[in-house]
């Protein structure tokens, strides 16, 4: 079996980019974005082993990840994991997009 790869969509990375932005702002330490960025990375090579390990969504085919009070949308298309996006679970869900 070949190696499963992660892909992120540009959403995925913007939102990640601006969650570790707004760590280090609101804390005026990188501290904990490193910690949660290397958090992020621990459940991604977990995600390449067990790529079902995210809970089923109302969407057919994405999953979620939970990571601390993120969730991690993604979804498996052969040997590609493509994170749709990652999102602050404390936020209200109404103007949540995945896709």
């Amino acid at each position: 079996m070949a190696k499963r790869k992660i892909i992120w969509s540009n959403r995925a990375k913007t939102k990640r980019y601006e969650i570790l932005e707004f760590y280090i702002d609101r804390n005026k330490s990188n501290t904990y974005s490193i910690k949660l960025n290397r958090r992020i990375n621990k459940e991604l090579r977990l995600l390449i082993k067990y790529p079902n390990l995210g809970i089923k969504t109302d969407i057919i085919g994405v999953r979620g990840l939970i990571i601390e009070n993120f969730i991690l949308f993604y979804e498996l298309d052969n040997n590609i994991i493509v994170v749709h996006y990652i999102w602050d679970s404390r936020q209200n869900p109404e103007g949540l997009k995945v896709r």
